[in-house]
């Protein structure tokens, strides 16, 4: 049977065959095949069976599923189990768990429960990745590798992080007067005098020095970099015609996407689009975030390790359950948007353990129900369509620059109320997908030849190495958009002494006289037209310097100050916000720059209605996709051909709620 790589555009399931009677192995896997399913993960969780005591290896079992697998033409990707360290190992080398600031201990018997610098959980979790890759390296079903599972920070706090920390700001800084003039710990009487003086932040406390809980974050990310190279090592040794990948999960996410994605073939994602009612309003565009993130975390197609199947449940109180159409049409939105393939979690709801109402695909009835009826009609379709897919991929001319920094010093010093940087980032991208416009996200400090627009929201802590990048986007031409709160610390959290937008002030033209906190209380903008509109958590008072005013403030002490500036710069331009405008602002601003700089879009989206294309060298492939309960009418260009039907559609095409049409230009 041919190799499927990890660019092929197929349907797959997250199934725990240790979890269920070997007897009903056979029936699941001819269901999977008959279903259209090409692709399985397994094990990922599974390390007390493959080594039920110390130095005690059983891979019959696994074997055994593995095989059967193969006999029905399902390919595997077999999850690395340190993510749930088995009991023998937490009691005889608690070393492995992690230690919270409080000083209290992250028991075993849930998951997660692992800290990153373990010399003992590195030394049998390598070795058990060992045995696995060597075992299956040659194995026709295996095509793949994750490795643990959603990685997270734990804030471990124990001896051996304690003493990891002081060696990682070693290294960075070299010598503690270093130390002492980077972090600023002249106040409170914070200077080190001998290293041994230095730890990790105990206690928890919110008043500990920013610059070290930045750097004891940055620690963190390097930990699990670290921890994770441990594993790629081996499996590249062993294995080195399977791909590695991770699934990432829950955005915002602290940990470091980029430098953990950095060293993986292609990055994955947990994928869980909200069911409740009164979260339609808002899932479909933080979803569509969402996607856009994991795409950019390795600037290309990704896959989806975890799709929704069913009311999620357990430690919180059930979901709804998806609305008929609401599987089949995420998991399409999840391919528009370049996953190549989507894994289902999971087959069947577990009868036993934390998750049991985390639903699966089938319910504990083992009968087949509706939502499998919907995700059978996705797997024809998907294998229907998937050759022509193969190799597509999004183009866009828009990019919205994102930064785990950036989060990480706001979050720590939080600069007013609501005030949230990945919310903020929220809104531009929905009325980005609003209008109808593509757009990447992508880390800051990323190239940006490609873009006609780049939004770089709130750079808090600015590099010169960024501000000059920025600056030579705009001068070749491009058109950069500034927000509130950039430019005002050095990269290690350090209030910069000039005037804001700091660096930033010659490309956008202003500086900012005073600012205002206003957090939650609402403002209002006057634009040079006479419209009105809200705005809050920050004003900045600007002073134009060579940039032009187009919004003011209409109230308070302020009133008439400039609120929003556009200059001129090189070939380019520079936009800045000095305060956070409502959606419908940012709605008739993007559209103006959406004409003015012939961005490529799909105008006239109606609420809840959201367009991609996939290009390649089979044409392109026009995906829209109604993400609502009620019926919508979207109006076409020019004719198309309905890839699921076959049939031409031109003029006026109506969605069913969550329907879904795929068009494409072929050729």
């Amino acid at each position: 049977m041919e190799m499927l790589s990890y660019s092929n555009v197929q349907i797959g399931v997250d199934y725990y065959p240790e979890h269920w009677d070997e007897s009903l192995w056979e029936a699941d896997m001819q269901l999977m095949k008959d279903t259209g399913v090409k692709v399985v993960r397994v094990a990922e969780f599974a390390w007390s069976r493959l080594e039920p005591v110390e130095g005690s290896f059983d891979f019959a079992w696994l074997d055994r599923a593995i095989d059967a697998l193969h006999r029905y033409g399902l390919q595997v990707v077999i999850g690395t189990p340190t993510a749930t360290p088995p009991r023998w190992l937490t009691t005889g080398y608690p070393d492995v768990l992690p230690v919270f600031a409080d000083g209290q201990t992250f028991h075993p018997g849930v998951r997660g429960h692992r800290c990153y610098n373990s010399g003992s959980l590195r030394k049998y979790g390598t070795r058990i990745i060992n045995k696995l890759a060597r075992h299956y390296s040659s194995h026709p079903a295996v095509i793949g590798w994750q490795t643990d599972n959603e990685f997270g920070m734990v804030d471990c706090h124990c001896d051996r992080c304690n003493k990891a920390f002081r060696g990682w700001v070693q290294d960075k800084y070299k010598t503690l007067e270093h130390v002492n003039a980077e972090w600023g710990t002249v106040v409170w009487s914070g200077e080190y005098s001998d290293w041994q003086e230095l730890t990790v932040p105990y206690g928890g406390s919110p008043f500990q020095n920013p610059s070290l809980l930045l750097d004891f974050q940055r620690f963190q990310w390097d930990s699990v970099v670290k921890f994770q190279q441990t594993q790629i090592d081996v499996l590249r040794a062993e294995c080195p015609d399977h791909f590695i990948t991770h699934n990432f999960h829950s955005y915002p996410q602290r940990l470091d996407m980029y430098a953990v994605g950095a060293e993986l073939d292609v990055a994955s994602f947990d994928y869980y689009p909200n069911t409740s009612p009164d979260k339609q309003a808002t899932t479909p565009y933080s979803g569509a975030l969402s996607l856009d993130v994991t795409r950019g975390i390795k600037r290309r197609n990704f896959w989806i390790m975890e799709q929704l199947s069913g009311p999620p449940g357990c430690w919180m109180p059930m979901w709804r359950t998806p609305y008929p159409g609401f599987i089949r049409a995420y998991a399409w939105q999840a391919i528009a948007r370049g996953a190549d393939t989507v894994v289902h979690f999971r087959w069947r709801s577990a009868v036993a353990g934390a998750e049991q109402y985390w639903h699966g695909l089938i319910d504990h009835s083992n009968v087949p129900g509706r939502r499998f009826a919907e995700f059978g009609r996705l797997c024809y379709e998907v294998n229907a369509l998937a050759d022509k897919l193969k190799g597509t991929e999004l183009k866009h001319e828009v990019a919205i620059l994102h930064s785990h920094e950036q989060k990480a010093a706001l979050d720590i010093q939080p600069q007013a109320e609501g005030m949230d940087y990945y919310e903020n980032i929220k809104l531009y991208h929905r009325i980005l997908t609003k209008l109808g416009i593509g757009c990447d996200v992508i880390q800051a400090g990323e190239p940006l030849e490609r873009y006609k627009l780049v939004i770089a929201p709130s750079l808090y802590l600015l590099s010169e190495e960024l501000a000059a990048q920025l600056e030579a986007f705009a001068i070749k031409g491009g058109t950069l958009i500034l927000t509130n709160r950039s430019g005002v610390k050095n990269i290690n959290n350090i209030c910069l002494m000039q005037p804001l937008p700091g660096m930033l002030s010659r490309a956008a033209g202003v500086w900012v006289k005073e600012y205002d906190p206003v957090g939650g209380d609402v403002h209002t903008l006057l634009d040079g037209q006479g419209n009105t509109f809200e705005c809050s958590q920050w004003c900045d008072l600007l002073a134009p310097v060579t940039a032009e005013p187009i919004a003011w403030y209409n109230d308070d002490f302020y009133a008439g100050t400039a609120a929003v500036t556009v200059n001129s710069f090189g070939k380019g331009q520079v936009y800045y916000f000095g305060t956070h405008a409502e959606e419908g602002y940012w709605f008739m601003l993007l559209a103006g720059l959406a004409d003015k700089l012939s961005l490529l879009r799909f105008a006239g989206l109606p609420e809840g209605v959201q367009a991609t294309v996939r290009s390649g060298e089979n044409g392109s492939f026009l995906f829209l996709l109604n993400l609502s309960k009620a019926e919508q009418t979207v109006k076409l260009d020019k004719p198309y051909r309905c890839q699921l039907t076959g049939a031409v559609r031109y003029g006026p095409v109506v969605l069913a709620p969550y329907g879904v049409e795929i068009l494409g230009t072929e050729g």
